[in-house]
């Protein structure tokens, strides 16, 4: 009968983890656990305290930084497949999980699954020909080489192609490789996992030209298992259950999906709220049941695409099945940068990127050209994106794979401020105290309108006043306003002032936040 070795890539919520680990292990299988070396140590120290004695669980022996699209993600699985396939000798299958998937079937019913075809479970198509790629780059993701990360550093990722490109760099894939694409979740047989690291070992060419491809865990394992295992023995699906919607996001599920989830045709699903407590426990106690019988409908897909298709025709702002929720997620944290200096935040945010793994997305409800990822449309105007204001930064939260985000916006722009603080999430505003001299106010009266290039100085004067009161006005609302967590930097102050300030906000080391006030051309104009 089958056994299965569960690989579990994780990177947060280290109780979840242990419950996810522990319930799996009860049914008789074994998990292989890589935490991100990003994550905090104490959060990998709890899970190796809690599961350290569970002999039916070990840890990868080198931890990665993972980053969305990169080889660290290829990297880290490979190291927990290793440690798999050591410490298990009795496994039979290895199969790919996350700490946002749940079993929607039984240990029972996934083990006589198994049982039945001698066969490879992985999405594997040709990566030229279908049409798996939705949106983005497509064969550049291979011709050329990624050392910076799109999500992190755009400018460099596609400077870097294009001066490639200019020089004549592309290069080739590997002669002997058909190279394939597909999803990260797999399910593969021993014999097949021995196999692929056994090709590894003996492959360096192929790894090095793989460790500078862009988001190779839809195409590493993809390609590799297609090279070993012949056509036959390969069931090119995955047995995790998983949608996405218009806008390319992964669709999470909720309390109220648990019928809809066990009549599917997969063993697992993904995306699992973090808020769905209920739905979590109901299918973590499933694995371990027995004699459960699962009556398969298998209308997920075509039930989302329906509904999808209803709001398409004119119902779209009506409540759907799968969004029943409108909040950003109570685990998440939202911190919003308030500044009249755009310049000032955008100074500021750019070392928060650059010190931190926070992500930063600069004034996307004031300027059009935001540096926003293409997320289906509803990213492409400012009335889209103030409309749709939690729906754009759930996705936003979801696009870089993260629990923290860092906006800037316009103090005039105070119901966003509003809005987002009334949220579940968790919410801090920082407000960066200027000084304005008349001169920026004239540049600034210029830019607003209320003044040309040929306003005479005594008309200019005139308005001064007004608009300094109006400035003020704006940065009284927000502190009249109560915010929960309303935090304030000010130019007069000095970094070892504003340091502190800084670290509750961000929620970082104090000579992290020390290091970012200090940046010394912050403030100038």
């Amino acid at each position: 009968m089958a056994k299965i070795a569960f690989i579990l890539l994780c990177h947060k919520d280290p109780e979840g983890i242990i419950r996810q680990a522990e319930r799996l292990t009860a049914a008789g299988d074994y998990v292989s656990i890589h935490f991100d070396a990003r994550a905090r140590r104490a959060d990998y120290e709890m899970i190796r305290g809690a599961l350290g004695g569970n002999r039916s669980v070990t840890f990868a022996p080198k931890r990665h930084k993972c980053g969305w699209g990169e080889w660290s993600l290829v990297a880290a699985t490979i190291e927990a497949t290793r440690a798999a396939v050591e410490a298990f000798p009795s496994a039979s299958h290895f199969y790919m999980l996350s700490g946002d998937c749940q079993p929607i079937k039984t240990a029972e019913f996934a083990r006589q699954f198994l049982d039945e075809q001698e066969v490879d479970y992985i999405e594997s198509f040709d990566f030229f020909a279908s049409d798996w790629i939705k949106t983005g780059i497509k064969e550049e993701r291979l011709i050329y080489r990624h050392w910076f990360n799109e999500r992190k550093s755009k400018w460099l990722f596609y400077q870097s192609m294009y001066w490639q490109e200019k020089l004549g760099m592309r290069r080739d894939v590997p002669d002997d490789l058909q190279m394939m694409i597909g999803s990260q979740w797999w399910c593969l047989r021993r014999r097949t996992v021995e196999w692929v690291l056994e090709f590894c070992d003996k492959r360096p060419d192929v790894m090095r030209f793989f460790r500078t491809t862009w988001i190779p865990d839809e195409t590493f394992f993809q390609t590799i298992v297609r090279h070993v295992v012949p056509d036959r023995e390969i069931n090119t699906r995955t047995l995790t259950f998983l949608m996405f919607t218009d806008y390319g996001m992964p669709v999470t599920f909720y309390n109220d999906h648990y019928d809809l989830l066990l009549s599917q045709d997969f063993l697992f699903a993904r995306k699992i709220s973090p808020e769905a407590l209920e739905l979590k426990a109901r299918l973590g106690t499933l694995w371990s049941e027995k004699n459960v019988h699962f009556p398969i409908s298998n209308e997920g897909r075509s039930l989302f695409k329906f509904l999808s298709g209803r709001g398409r025709i004119g119902r779209r702002f009506a409540p759907r099945f799968w969004e029943t929720e409108s909040s950003l997620g109570r685990e998440r944290e939202l911190m919003i940068v308030v500044c009249k200096k755009w310049h000032v935040a955008k100074r500021l945010t750019e070392r928060v990127a650059a010190l931190t793994d926070i992500p930063v997305v600069e004034y996307l409800f004031n300027e059009v050209e935001a540096g926003l990822p293409d997320l289906g449309g509803i990213q492409s105007t400012l009335e889209k994106r103030n409309r749709h204001r939690r729906a754009l930064m759930r996705m936003l939260f979801d696009y870089h794979q993260a629990n923290k985000l860092v906006v800037c916006l316009d103090p005039s722009g105070f119901d966003l401020m509003q809005d987002f603080c009334s949220d579940r999430s968790v919410t801090r505003v920082l407000e960066i105290d200027c000084t304005f001299t008349d001169d920026y106010l004239l540049g600034h009266a210029r830019r607003v309108g209320l003044a040309g290039e040929r306003t005479p100085r005594e008309v200019f004067e005139q308005l001064l006043p007004t608009i300094r009161y109006d400035l003020k006005f704006e940065s009284d609302r927000i502190r009249d306003a109560n915010f929960p967590a309303l935090f304030r930097i000010i130019e007069r102050q000095s970094a070892e002032e504003n340091a502190p300030a800084l670290a509750q906000f961000l929620g970082i080391a104090p000579e992290t936040a020390q290091e970012i006030a200090g940046t010394h051309y912050l403030f100038v104009d």
